[in-house]
């Protein structure tokens, strides 16, 4: 490819608080891999990108508009982070060592849809299993694509693509007994009894309470969606980990009055931590 037309498709930008590895351990997006070294591919819906980093700087391999018009807002760059992490109590020293060690994540904007099945999927199961069952629903229903650089993948299934499936079709993508949650979520919302669309306008209580009403989604899934999805970043997913470092160090209960309206982000550090780099 000539050197002008690949600068056309490389933008290139300096971030704080921004750390690829990091996102992509996080727990939060399972269609993110790691190439090689610092270059790392992701699919999100329909949209494919490779991106790279070298220490602050960052290269998306894509044209202008379309990281203006997608990119940027997928992962958040627009916030401070840096304001979080400043507001944190300084007495808190467990929260802030937390804090410290992921400080390179950011709550990704993703699809509705894809988070619904995503964390239907996560319920008993862990990272690199998720990973295999997204990507082999993707491969059977997905809408293959080719990138602007000429890579084939596929696209998430729409709701419309699973909804007319038997209740156990996903068993053969590996889903076990989470294949007829999906199934079932995918008719509901194709139906309209759940409207996706008004669901991303719905205050943070709203959206989870209906969230909740579609099968096999319980209070730490819906917590989840609200999180990845919808952007409400005072949803506290409580899973194992959540629960024994709140125990530990928490056992009055998170201090949601102190970080109202970001607590969500401050559970990713936690949860990163207690991952990667926690050990006590």
């Amino acid at each position: 490819m000539r050197a002008d037309l690949m600068d056309m498709l490389r933008v290139k930008r300096e971030f704080v608080n921004f750390d690829l590895l990091q996102i992509c351990q996080s727990g939060q997006c399972f269609r993110m891999t790691r190439e090689h070294d610092n270059v790392y591919r992701i699919i999100a819906g329909d949209k494919y990108l490779t991106i790279e980093q070298d220490g602050k700087e960052c290269f998306f391999h894509c044209r202008e508009e379309v990281y203006e018009g997608f990119w940027k807002n997928y992962f958040d760059l627009d916030a401070d982070y840096g304001t979080y992490t400043g507001q944190i109590d300084a007495g808190d020293e467990y929260l802030k060592r937390a804090a410290a060690f992921g400080s390179g994540i950011r709550i990704l904007r993703q699809d509705l849809w894809e988070m619904i099945v995503t964390f239907l999927i996560s319920q008993q199961n862990n990272i690199g299993n998720i990973r295999r069952c997204i990507g082999n629903i993707c491969e059977k229903y997905g809408e293959k694509k080719e990138s602007g650089s000429g890579v084939l993948y596929d696209a998430f299934p729409t709701p419309e693509a699973l909804a007319h499936l038997s209740e156990d079709a996903l068993m053969e993508c590996k889903l076990g007994y989470r294949s007829k949650y999906v199934v079932r979520s995918a008719r509901r919302i194709l139906s309209g009894e759940v409207d996706l669309e008004a669901l991303r306008v719905m205050p943070y209580p709203q959206a989870k309470e209906e969230l909740l009403k579609l099968y096999g989604i319980g209070v730490k899934v819906a917590d989840c969606i609200c999180l990845f999805a919808l952007h409400h970043l005072e949803a506290f997913p409580v899973d194992t980990h959540i629960k024994q470092v709140c125990d530990k160090h928490y056992p009055a209960g998170f201090p949601d009055s102190l970080y109202a309206g970001y607590q969500g982000v401050l559970q990713q550090y936690i949860f990163y931590y207690e991952l990667f780099g926690n050990k006590e």
